[in-house]
């Protein structure tokens, strides 16, 4: 059976789903076999540059007031 690798999307849910938290040990050990390590990392520093980027603007709205 050939099965198809997950995509950048599915790698970027991973990623998104790892930020919060909440994974169920199925879903962390199939991620495991079938996540691309580029994607991964791909996603992850995106991820991280609009996590930076949105606490970058709620402080200055804050200090702005």
């Amino acid at each position: 059976m050939d099965r198809k690798k997950p995509g950048f999307l599915y790698s970027l849910k991973a990623v998104l789903w790892s930020f919060v938290g909440l994974r169920r040990r199925s879903d962390f050990d199939q991620d495991q076999r079938g996540l691309n390590p580029v994607h991964i990392i791909i996603a992850a520093l995106l991820a991280v540059a609009v996590f930076i980027g949105l606490l970058i603007t709620v402080v200055k709205f804050v200090v702005a007031k």
